[in-house]
């Protein structure tokens, strides 16, 4: 879907680069969601690094994610 994102790096400061399916890229700031719920989990940088994409979703190995509507009203374009 336009929306998946195929290409996620972990990057300082609880930052993602992101590329999406549809050309689109840009930073994601992890941080304020870093004191909600199962998101604590990623202030651990060694947890936080181990990012991934599962159906086109930014995701963690204990099934933290970030929603698409999430990410794409948050990304920060490339200046």
């Amino acid at each position: 879907m336009y929306w998946d994102v195929k290409f996620v790096k972990p990057l300082a400061d609880y930052q993602l680069y992101v590329e999406i399916e549809d050309g689109r890229c840009g930073f994601f700031d992890v941080k304020p969601y870093l004191d909600i719920g199962v998101c604590r989990e990623l202030k651990n940088v060694h947890y936080f690094n181990q990012v991934d994409i599962l159906f086109g979703a930014i995701t963690w190995p204990n099934e933290q994610d970030i929603a698409p509507e999430t990410l794409l009203a948050n990304l920060l374009p490339m200046e």
